[in-house]
């Protein structure tokens, strides 16, 4: 036996109709503020707030005081080493996606921190290369700086052939590279500016799991090549992935022995110790710098065997020493590559945010999304002038520098310390490197992000909108590429947003015996529907595009359509009518008709009303004749069976109303009407509320007293004051059988569109 709830309450209250709660409970008075006074308050300065706006722009200005060196100093310099150290390596493989010479993978890794521990608001992102945004620059990179470009002839062995010039290559497509990010930091400044940072909130986290996920599948497919070093054409745009994959398999048989076997044994070395760093995080509170060890020990055996000389193996080959100096951007290339740095700026955001918003979370603070968007809009416009591709945030060097104890950005500072000693000292150290090292480095680093795919069945038992949108995502970003992919994806998730609302579920709700309380019925077998009520639940709001959706939730309740219920009524009355003029139908003294009738078939699917055969009324007397339409009628005229005398419309779940729906709703109204079925509306928000009376919803039919506060006060005023009359004919209470008329009797098919006074006009003729 079910034990009886611990907490109960008993509440005696009058019913309240909305007129009557607000007649006893006056609103507070809200005074709007003007514009003037709006922009009085927004540009009046104190120095306090001086001093915030200062700090809002400057967030080192409110925690580097407060930093606790005794306490914390330590931990960042074992996080900023740590982190220094991956970030040098995987600015050198990131490099390789962005398409440009690896060189300025350390330039990428080193100027973004310097701006972002000024500006920044997350105290453990490692600002740098991120693998997806890297592949996303290198794409733009390889559209507008092909090889092809840079075909020249060369006769050094005597003969004539094509070779390509990698030098103007190289410099151009570092240019290309440098003015993207600059462009990217544009944008991202302004959106910052402009206070739209909430327009990553449309970036759903299903859709930038498939988008990921897919930019790690062609991350892939792009190191496999470096990683077999076999020839490959540069593709780009729709199917490029596929292009890539059937070029790959064509010149397989010119792989590089020297290149696969060394990246195989750096891909299974990584791959395995990180493992063992993750599962035994809590005993090795440093990781393990699996990628510096692989990378010092693969340079050492390509130096001391000459890889390159003997086996053709593919190498670095050059890095810069130090710094080269600042360039102008090449402004007439931003009309060419506009749309990619939108959305390469928004992806970078939107990554680096979400990554910053988890350790904020854990850490308990908080970050400022338009402030990240200033952050990292001047760091890219900084970087791009030193020949940087653009900056976002790699989630295993956040990780490296949270877990191994980073406190603040001074971590994010040390590792760009450590990354300044690579770039000046020890880069040209690394030019034996092979590239396929590098390529197993970035594979090894896609895990996380391939392992979202298990996502996929958790987000289907969840929610299977969120599935799909994760799955159509990774396909389309797959085939269309990652610009397109992302935008496609995009509008495919507003697309179910859309079909979510325009398709809400619509339910019959009833009562738990001895409570307020009403249940969806179909969902618990104790709730019991009011005897000649039903009470209607849509959740959702209400507006032009889900209307019909109403419509039909409405009719699928209730069991009838009060149109094709007035309709026939309206059909039946005219067989009637006639039928006593001709005396063929007898009537009491009462006026209830007595003849016996045919069998009414009930709920029927919607039809043309015949036209009657119209002819001249001859003259009778009147008489008085009402119809139960519950009842056998005497006429061979199916009218559905109408068995509830009111409906209630549970407005608690509906947020929003448009001007549509609350003519729509004022048409349903009368419908029911017309038929003697009351509605009511209960639960209704103030706003929406608020918007039946600026629509005009009211008139001398519609009173605002049918809204109630709740669906039980509803339900006890019509248990109170209804007096359900079965057989009463709410279209006709009388048939006055007048003179005779020279005109026919007009008829016309009222559709569920047409406004009802002409449906009233059609009624009153018919029964004149």
């Amino acid at each position: 036996m079910q034990s009886p709830p611990y907490n109960q309450f008993l509440v005696a209250r009058a019913v309240y109709t909305e007129p009557a709660f607000q007649e006893e409970n006056e609103k507070k008075i809200i005074v709007k503020t003007t514009i003037q006074e709006k922009l009085k308050k927004k540009c009046s300065c104190t120095s306090r707030r001086a001093l915030n706006i200062v700090k809002s722009f400057f967030p080192i200005l409110d925690w580097l005081p407060k930093y606790r060196w005794k306490e914390w100093f330590v931990s960042d310099l074992i996080s900023g080493v740590s982190t220094g150290l991956v970030g040098t390596l995987q600015g050198l493989a990131f490099a390789l996606l962005a398409a440009v010479p690896v060189g300025y993978g350390l330039y990428s890794s080193f100027f973004p921190i310097l701006t972002y521990f000024f500006l920044g608001t997350s105290k453990h992102i490692s600002v740098g290369p991120f693998p997806v945004v890297s592949l996303m620059v290198g794409s733009v990179v390889l559209s507008l700086a092909p090889d092809d470009k840079f075909v020249m002839l060369s006769n050094t062995t005597g003969l004539n052939k094509t070779v390509i010039d990698t030098v103007a290559r190289d410099a151009a497509r570092v240019m290309v590279s440098g003015t993207l990010c600059f462009l990217i930091g544009i944008i991202q400044l302004a959106l910052g500016v402009l206070q739209i940072g909430f327009i990553v909130r449309y970036l759903a986290d299903p859709l930038v799991g498939g988008f990921t996920t897919a930019a790690a599948f062609q991350v892939f497919v792009s190191q496999v090549k470096t990683l077999l070093n076999v020839p490959t054409n540069n593709y780009n745009g729709v199917f490029s992935i596929i292009y890539t994959i059937i070029d790959i398999f064509k010149n397989i048989y010119k792989t590089n022995i020297a290149d696969l076997i060394a990246g195989l044994l750096t891909l299974f070395v990584c791959i395995l110790v990180k493992e063992l760093n993750d599962r035994y995080k809590h005993i090795i509170k440093i990781p393990i710098p699996i990628e510096i060890l692989v990378t010092i020990v693969a340079t050492g055996i390509s130096y001391g065997a000459n890889l390159a000389g003997k086996y053709n193996a593919g190498i670095v080959k050059t890095i810069p020493n130090g710094f080269i100096p600042p360039m102008t951007p090449d402004v007439s290339l931003f009309s060419e590559m506009i749309g990619s740095a939108f959305s390469i700026g928004i992806v970078a955001y939107a990554v680096a945010v979400s990554v910053g918003k988890v350790y904020a979370t854990k850490h308990n603070y908080s970050i400022n999304g338009n402030q990240e968007f200033i952050a990292f809009g001047i760091s890219n416009l900084f970087s791009g002038a030193f020949s940087c591709f653009c900056a976002s945030t790699a989630l295993s060097r956040t990780a490296v520098q949270e877990s191994t104890g980073g406190k603040t950005q001074i971590a994010g500072l040390i590792s760009a310390f450590i990354v300044l000693i690579a770039i000046v000292a020890l880069g040209r150290l690394l030019e034996p490197l092979q590239k396929s090292v590098l390529a197993a480095i970035v594979i090894a680093n896609l895990k996380g992000m391939f392992w979202q795919v298990f996502d996929v069945p958790r987000l289907w038992r969840q929610n299977k909108w969120d599935s799909v949108i994760w799955v159509f995502t990774c396909i389309a970003s797959i085939i269309l590429g990652l610009d397109l992919g992302l935008l496609v994806g995009l509008v495919f998730g507003l697309l179910t947003v859309v079909l979510r609302v325009q398709f809400p579920s619509c339910g019959a709700l009833g009562n738990v015996p001895g409570t307020e309380i009403y249940k969806e019925v179909k969902t618990y077998k104790t709730v019991v529907e009011p005897e000649g009520i039903k009470i209607v639940r849509f959740t959702s709001g209400v507006f032009y595009g889900n209307i019909d959706g109403l419509k039909s939730g409405i009719k699928s309740v209730v069991g009838f359509d009060s149109v094709q219920v007035f309709n026939k009524r309206a059909k039946a009355l005219r067989k009637i009518n006639q039928m006593i003029k001709k005396g063929q139908l007898r009537t009491t003294k009462n006026g209830v008709i007595s003849d016996v009738g045919t069998d009414n078939e009930g709920f029927e699917t919607d039809e043309d009303i015949e036209e009657l055969d119209s002819e001249q009324n001859p003259e009778v007397k009147n008489v008085e004749v009402q119809v139960d339409w519950n009842s056998e009628l005497p006429v061979k005229v199916s009218v559905p069976k109408v068995t509830i005398h009111s409906l209630i419309f549970d407005f608690g779940q509906i947020s929003f109303l448009d001007v549509v729906a609350v003519r729509s709703l004022k048409v349903i109204y009368k419908e029911f009407k017309r038929i003697d079925v009351d509605v009511y509306i209960a639960a209704c928000d103030d706003n929406v509320y608020k918007k039946f009376e600026e629509c005009l919803f009211f008139d001398d039919q519609i009173k605002p007293d049918i809204f109630f506060l709740t669906i039980h006060d509803a339900v006890l005023y019509i248990e109170e004051n209804k007096t359900y009359r079965e057989g009463h004919d709410p279209l006709m209470e009388k048939i006055s059988l007048m003179q005779e008329s020279k005109e026919p009797l007009e008829f016309t098919d009222i559709e569920p569109s047409q406004e009802l006074d002409s449906q009233e006009e059609a009624l009153r003729r018919l029964a004149s």
